[in-house]
């Protein structure tokens, strides 16, 4: 029997936005297997995802590196894929449509685009509704795109979370990618004190950072939230987010989990793009969007904040 290949290399909040349309294909072919072909941090992760029968790990080379791309090709070509929806539609997807899955049958932007459509002009859409309309345009339907469920990926961590805070606590997530600092607000330290101020001691500040934000978030004065010195892994992180009573985040993949757990919280855009291209904001989830967000002083994040927790 033939099988199914999605391809979502990442990041993290595309891969947790993701899980909506692969529901929804699985669903659909429930009597093939579904693999996925993604980057390897997010592999460990995407095994356990129940819509899933197995992970495939790309690891990106370039694509001068002949002899990866066969190698690689090679190994799909084991799997028997006919079908391939690729939810990345990406340039390097573009050219595994041409040169390495080229005797599948595609889903993907181009595939789907009206005549005269610009593949430009349809990617200023919400990344949902784009979703949305690639499956519905390959007979697909889309019952789970908009209603993702990452019940799958919560565990009890209440003992873990002793360790920081005794009941409620508010979480924080104050980084950004080396490539997307436009991304970053630059007063987290700031706000964590006005907290403490305002609140006291009832909703200790939490930060989970990634293995290279450790020594970042030591400086901001807030709980640092660790497993055995490192990094929490993506379930824990997801975990720790479905517990927070208000979650405070640069637009990252931590901002579209806690947006899909419909926790309350604010995202902080600057003009790097908009919280409705991106699908984050709901009657819970809120955004700030100023032009700079150097602009964007404390006073106003903690007003929204009060009225958040009050």
């Amino acid at each position: 029997m033939s099988n199914i290949l999605i391809i979502k290399h990442g990041s993290l909040g595309d891969l947790i936005q993701a899980n909506g349309a692969i529901k929804d294909i699985k669903e659909y072919y429930p009597n093939r297997k579904v693999f996925l072909l993604t980057a390897s941090p997010y592999s460990i992760f995407m095994s356990e995802c129940p819509y899933l029968d197995g992970v495939i790990i790309d690891k990106r080379l370039p694509r001068w590196n002949l002899f990866y791309l066969q190698n690689l090709k090679k190994l799909l070509e084991k799997y028997n894929f006919t079908k391939v929806f690729d939810l990345q539609n990406s340039s390097r997807t573009k050219f595994y449509r041409k040169f390495i899955l080229n005797k599948c049958v595609w889903s993907c932007t181009e595939t789907i685009l009206e005549k005269g459509e610009k593949k430009s002009d349809f990617d200023k859409d919400p990344v949902l509704d784009r979703m949305e309309i690639q499956l519905k345009k390959s007979n697909v339907p889309t019952r789970y795109i908009k209603k993702i469920d990452l019940s799958w990926a919560i565990d009890d961590l209440s003992r873990f979370i002793k360790q920081y805070a005794n009941n409620e606590y508010i979480l924080i997530f104050p980084f950004c990618s080396k490539k997307h600092q436009k991304k970053k607000w630059p007063f987290y330290k700031d706000l964590v004190s006005l907290i403490k101020q305002e609140y006291k001691n009832n909703y200790p500040v939490l930060v989970a950072p990634g293995p290279d934000e450790i020594d970042e978030s030591n400086e901001l004065n807030a709980k640092t939230v660790l497993n055995n010195g490192e990094a929490i892994n993506i379930k824990m992180l997801i975990s720790l987010i479905s517990q927070a009573k208000l979650i405070i985040a640069n637009d990252t993949g931590p901002a579209h989990i806690a947006s899909h757990l419909n926790k309350k919280g604010l995202v902080l855009f600057g003009s790097h793009t908009s919280a409705k291209k991106v699908s984050i904001e709901n009657s819970n989830f809120k955004s700030i969007t100023v032009k700079n967000l150097k602009d964007l002083d404390v006073e106003t994040v903690l007003k929204e904040i009060k009225s958040n927790l009050n």
